[in-house]
C-alpha cells in the first residue's frame, strides 16, 4: 500500500506539471497572436518589402548597437510553437516600426542556431538576407519575411535561436535583435511532439497505478474471504475455560448430560 501511495504522490505531480505545461503554452499562444496583429497591422500600411540580392554581403561580424527610435517584433505565422523540421524551411515575419523622424533603410536579416545552455556554443549559421531598396520612412511600420532552415543533420531537441535584423539610419549602421528565444527541431516526418510524448507517458503511468490498485484491492479481499470459516455441528472450549467452571452449574448440567446419553 505504501508504493501504491507513493504512485499516486507521483501521478499528481505529473498531471500538475501537465497542467501548468498547458497554462504556459496557452499564455505562449496568446503572445504570438498579440505579435501577429501586430504584424497584420504593418502589412496593411505598407512599406518596401524588400528583395533579396544577388550579391550577399556577410553582415554576421558586425556587432552595431540598436536605434532607440526602431522596434521590432517576430511572429511564425503559422507556426505558434515554434517547432522546426530539421532540413525543411520555416517562414518567420519580422515587423518593424520606425518612431524617429528619419527614414531606416534595411540592409539585412540573419540568424544562427545556439545550444540553449550556453549562447557561445555555435551549432549553425543560417542564411543571411539581403535587401535592395528597402526603407522605412519616418513614423512608418512594415514588416520583412525571412526564411531559413536547420541542418536534416541536427539532431532533434531544444535549441535557441538569435534573429538579427541589420539596418542603416543616416549612413550609420544599427541591429537589432528581433528573435532571442528557442524552437523545438523535429525530425522530417516526426509528428511527435515533447509535449505529446509527455502525455502519453502520463497516461500510461496512470494506466498502471490503476491496475496496481486494483491489484491489490482484488488481494486484500481474498486474504479477508480465507480467514472467514464457518463450523456447524462442532463447539470447540478452550481447556482454562473448563479450569475455570469446574464445580459450577455449568459443569454439573454437562455432566448429568453425559450420563444420560450413556
Amino acid at each position: 500500500m505504501a508504493k501504491i501511495r507513493v504512485f499516486f504522490i507521483l501521478a499528481l505531480v505529473l498531471l500538475s506539471s501537465s497542467f501548468f505545461l498547458q497554462v504556459a503554452r496557452s499564455q505562449s499562444d496568446s503572445d504570438s497572436d498579440a505579435d501577429a496583429e501586430l504584424v497584420t497591422e504593418t502589412v496593411e500600411e505598407g512599406g518596401d518589402i524588400g528583395v533579396v540580392g544577388d550579391d550577399i554581403q556577410d553582415f554576421g561580424g558586425g556587432n552595431f548597437s540598436p536605434a532607440p527610435s526602431v522596434k521590432t517584433v517576430c511572429v511564425f505565422p503559422k507556426n505558434p510553437v515554434k517547432v522546426v523540421v530539421a532540413g525543411e524551411e520555416t517562414e518567420l515575419l519580422i515587423g518593424l516600426k520606425n518612431e524617429g523622424e528619419q527614414s531606416v533603410k534595411v540592409l539585412a536579416v540573419y540568424a544562427s542556431v545556439h545550444l540553449p545552455f550556453d549562447h557561445q556554443m555555435l551549432v549553425q549559421n543560417l542564411t543571411t538576407q539581403a535587401f535592395n531598396n528597402a526603407s522605412v520612412p519616418a513614423s512608418v511600420q512594415a514588416t520583412y519575411p525571412y526564411v531559413f532552415a536547420v541542418s536534416k543533420f541536427l539532431q532533434p531537441g531544444t535549441f535557441d535561436l538569435v534573429g538579427t535584423i541589420v539596418y542603416e539610419i543616416d549612413n550609420l549602421p544599427y541591429q537589432n535583435a528581433f528573435y532571442n528565444g528557442t524552437i523545438e527541431v523535429t525530425e522530417a516526418g516526426g509528428l511527435v511532439s515533447v509535449e505529446t510524448v509527455f502525455l502519453v507517458s502520463l497516461g500510461l503511468a496512470l494506466l498502471v497505478l490503476l491496475g496496481l490498485w486494483v491489484r491489490g484491492q482484488l488481494q486484500n479481499l481474498s486474504k479477508k474471504t480465507k480467514r472467514v470459516k464457518v463450523e456447524v455441528g462442532t463447539r470447540t472450549v478452550d481447556a482454562s475455560m473448563d479450569e475455570w467452571l469446574q464445580g459450577t452449574a455449568y459443569t454439573l448440567s454437562q455432566s448429568n448430560k453425559s450420563k444420560k446419553k450413556k
